[in-house]
């Protein structure tokens, strides 16, 4: 399918300089400058690695957490802006602290990420089985079952075959009730023998990835405080004050045009959306998906690596547009796509998750069911988020002027 430019080159506009450039790095420094110093005077706790959040009232942790939040907003347009526009920039420079900015960025973005995958997950739990997981039950929380501990070789292969059957029978549920050439989940799933066995490992499942999850987000939670008090953190901070106030130019950038390098990352982006597989992106069920996630590999699904790189391009595009328009300028186009983007990383990463906990040694045949479910599910809604995209690109490849 033919791409067309969202935001053509006008030849009748003027030059957009290095002026534009500085003026959006400084802006960006200071808005960075501003959440270190909210983040540091409330304490730079984001509050408590649970899975609640944070009480009504509790103004101090939720600032802390919108703090943290503008921190990796501001690291993100920094570094995406040196990425674009670097022949501009001074290269050691700007070489240098991209790699610091991405480090940044993704530290403090692990523990709302966890946070986040648990209750996707939770919920979907909740939605598929139709009985409340959480708060879990007493006796609930050992996840390996009755008689786990007897026969190891003989309850890994069970769990494996209840996985299995679990994403089968979601998969068909999906492909039953869905309509041709949709995508996404029933509204109402009716009701069936495999409902009520879901309903039974439901809570255990639920228990388990919540186990796993809070784990993982206590660990990300220490790791952004070591690192927002290391020397590195420091280097960094030191450099974005003195972007605040000096940004370093090339000599050529006082009257060079930013247009064309922001043209060239949209070309980047219309690349990678061409070769997407978009005709089949609305088929509502993708069985080798599904077979990838539950396989003993924990690789990432290589079906999703073309998305998650169009998501990264999409937004390098959009920081390069605010470049130009100084931040007024919102593309709502864009903004939906993204947006679908957004849901098919946070749906992918789910799976992975549920795929994860169901690699567990000696869980209960009940939980191993409900986690092939709850995969399965997860895997329907990458899909319905790709052809969300699909839809999304399309309308505004045609109403492009």
């Amino acid at each position: 399918m033919a791409q067309q430019h969202l935001d053509p080159t006008d030849p009748t506009a003027g030059a957009v300089t290095g002026d534009a450039l500085a003026g959006y790095l400084r802006a960006q420094a200071t808005e960075f400058l501003r959440a270190l110093r909210q983040h540091r005077e409330t304490g730079g706790d984001g509050g408590a690695p649970a899975r609640a959040k944070p009480r009504a009232g509790d103004n101090g942790s939720e600032q802390s957490v919108d703090a943290a939040r503008a921190l990796r907003r501001s690291a993100r347009r920094i570094s995406a802006s040196l990425h674009t526009f670097r022949p501009l920039l001074d290269a050691d420079w700007s070489e240098a602290i991209r790699p610091e900015l991405a480090w940044l960025s993704g530290t403090l973005a692990m523990e709302h990420a966890y946070a986040a995958r648990l209750e996707r997950l939770l919920l979907a739990l909740h939605r598929l089985s139709g009985a409340a997981v959480l708060p879990a039950q007493p006796g609930v929380v050992d996840v390996h079952g009755a008689g786990a501990g007897n026969g190891t070789a003989e309850a890994a292969a069970g769990s494996r075959t209840n996985v299995a059957a679990g994403s089968r029978a979601a998969g068909a549920a999906r492909v039953d009730a869905a309509a041709p050439g949709t995508a996404g989940p029933a509204t109402h799933p009716a009701a069936t023998p495999e409902r009520g066995n879901l309903t039974v490992g439901a809570a255990k499942a639920g228990a388990l990835l919540e186990r796993q999850l809070t784990l993982a987000r206590t660990r990300a939670h220490s790791t952004a405080l070591q690192a927002l008090g290391s020397s590195r953190f420091h280097a960094v901070a030191d450099n974005i004050a003195l972007l605040a106030s000096e940004v370093p130019l090339t000599p050529a950038a006082a009257t060079a045009d930013l247009r064309p390098l922001a043209a060239a990352a949209e070309e980047r982006l219309c690349d990678a959306v061409t070769a997407l597989p978009l005709v089949t992106a609305g088929h509502p069920y993708n069985a080798e998906a599904l077979i990838h996630g539950l396989s003993p590999d924990p690789s990432p699904h290589p079906q999703d690596a073309p998305w998650h790189q169009v998501r990264l391009l999409l937004r390098l595009h959009r920081y390069a547009r605010e470049v130009l328009h100084g931040g007024t300028r919102v593309d709502v186009r864009l903004l939906t796509a993204g947006q679908a983007l957004n849901r098919h990383r946070d749906a992918s990463e789910a799976a992975a998750a549920a795929a994860q906990a169901a690699r567990t040694p000696r869980i209960a045949p009940a939980t191993a069911y409900a986690l092939g479910v709850l995969h399965a599910d997860q895997r329907h809604e990458v899909e319905a988020a790709r052809f969300a995209f699909q839809q999304s690109w399309q309308i505004q490849t045609v109403g492009a002027p």
